[in-house]
């Protein structure tokens, strides 16, 4: 984990995508897209039907190494409006024990603005957290300090010749855009028109690694 500052708090950045709050001993990530194999499945395109397990694992892992007491997560959390009917028995009883021992909350987004199961765990259009914004996706003319998911932001560069990809965060000084968490999820340029413009100018992509946050400015 690496420290990262934004809108008046002290954040800690991880390489996973996720940022935790020590302040509040909460967990922060976005877009798991839970079920979205089984998704693809019921149309005929058949993927490994492992990529819930292997997210909430990955949470569960985030939670045990922080201490973590409260879990926000910023959106499309279940691909579509039956994930949550769809998760096998081990992934739900993770995600359950998860949700009883936290102080959960669903932020809703696109892939899923309506769920009767969401195995625990409270639901908001979006909160505002000792003074950040937490939505799915970044509204434009937000004047106080936002984070929202979405876009999946990637970063992708050139590195002796061959391309490599990372999760990254995009910012400015009162957005932060969070990449995908989920491990079915891909992944949109941090350059795209689309992400730019969400974020606003001037924007730079964050990548946080061991032992340091990675800063690469972002072209208007």
């Amino acid at each position: 984990m690496v420290p990262l500052s934004f809108g008046g708090h002290e954040f800690a950045a991880m390489p996973q995508g996720a940022l935790f709050w020590p302040a509040r001993r909460a967990l922060l990530l976005a877009d798991l897209h839970l079920e979205k194999a089984s998704w693809f499945a019921r149309g005929g395109q058949m993927l490994p039907p492992y990529d819930s397990i292997a997210t909430l694992a990955d949470v569960a892992a985030l939670v045990a190494a922080t201490g973590a007491r409260e879990m926000w997560c910023l959106g499309d959390s279940f691909h579509d409006p039956a994930g949550c009917a769809r998760l096998p028995e081990r992934a739900r009883d993770l995600l359950t024990g998860l949700t009883g021992a936290l102080r959960w909350t669903w932020i809703t987004g696109n892939h899923d603005r309506v769920y009767v199961d969401r195995c625990g765990g409270e639901v908001a259009e979006e909160a505002v957290v000792d003074g950040i914004v937490l939505r799915h996706e970044a509204m434009a003319g937000e004047e106080r300090a936002e984070m929202s998911g979405h876009f999946h932001p990637k970063l992708r560069v050139r590195v002796r010749g061959k391309l490599v990809s990372r999760r990254c965060f995009v910012a400015t000084g009162r957005k932060l855009i969070f990449p995908a968490f989920g491990a079915l999820t891909g992944g949109l340029d941090a350059t795209h028109p689309a992400i730019v413009r969400a974020a606003g100018a001037p924007a730079e992509a964050l990548v946080a690694v061991a032992d340091r946050l990675l800063r690469f400015p972002l072209a208007a």
